[in-house]
């Protein structure tokens, strides 16, 4: 099964990052719809999105966001067909033990996205870090510890993006979120972007196959 919003999304994030690299990764729309929308366990499919990757290294930088596509697609459609407590199960327990290292934190921006809709509230990186993180909480510093660099730099909402690029530059290249810092503030500070608005964040991009990609998932997602 697929979740609509996440079939919409990874279809944009290869136009996305096909529109700004050589190679064309619309191509693989159906290869990657294959895996999103097979009925075969998470570990499988997992394994499969993997196989993708790895017969087409010219997309390897989406990987592991597509694998946060592949678990907000789980708790979307997935598990719909499952036993109503399968996350509290020690079979889900030991998935999520063997799946630690992968993903990133767009998983949570998901999560949250879809707290939004189910609320009917807008996206707001405050509301995102305080009520939904808890950054502020002293039990979730390990989140606090993760988005320093955004809650220190909260003032760039007000700042055009040419400044997010600065700040992101300036991240140390072991952040957890050196990578996804440009999209994501770029998303929250407007979050329905113009086509002309898209241009000038795709300007300023670090990686604009990459952050234009990641910005597209955000955009269609909501």
């Amino acid at each position: 099964m697929i979740d609509p919003k996440i079939e919409t999304a990874f279809q944009a994030a290869l136009e996305a990052f096909s529109k700004y690299n050589s190679f064309d990764a619309t191509v693989l729309t159906g290869d990657f719809g294959d895996v999103f929308i097979s009925d075969e366990d998470f570990l499988t499919k997992v394994d499969a999105l993997d196989e993708v990757f790895d017969n087409n290294p010219q997309v390897e930088v989406l990987r592991e966001v597509f694998f946060d596509l592949l678990m907000i697609n789980f708790f979307s459609a997935d598990v719909k067909k499952l036993e109503e407590d399968y996350l509290d199960t020690p079979e889900w327990e030991d998935i999520e033990e063997q799946t630690l290292d992968r993903g990133t934190e767009l998983l949570n921006l998901l999560l949250y996205l879809n707290e939004c809709e189910d609320e009917d509230i807008e996206p707001e990186l405050e509301d995102y870090l305080k009520e939904f993180l808890l950054v502020d909480e002293d039990e979730f510093q390990d989140e606090y510890r993760i988005y320093e660099p955004i809650i220190a730099n909260q003032i760039l909402m007000e700042s055009p993006v040419e400044e997010i690029a600065n700040v992101a530059n300036s991240l140390p290249e072991d952040s957890e979120l050196a990578e996804l810092f440009y999209p994501v503030m770029c998303f929250f500070q407007n979050i329905d972007p113009s086509p002309e608005a898209k241009a000038i964040i795709a300007e300023n991009a670090l990686e604009a196959d990459f952050d234009m990609a990641v910005l597209e998932i955000l955009i269609n997602f909501q």
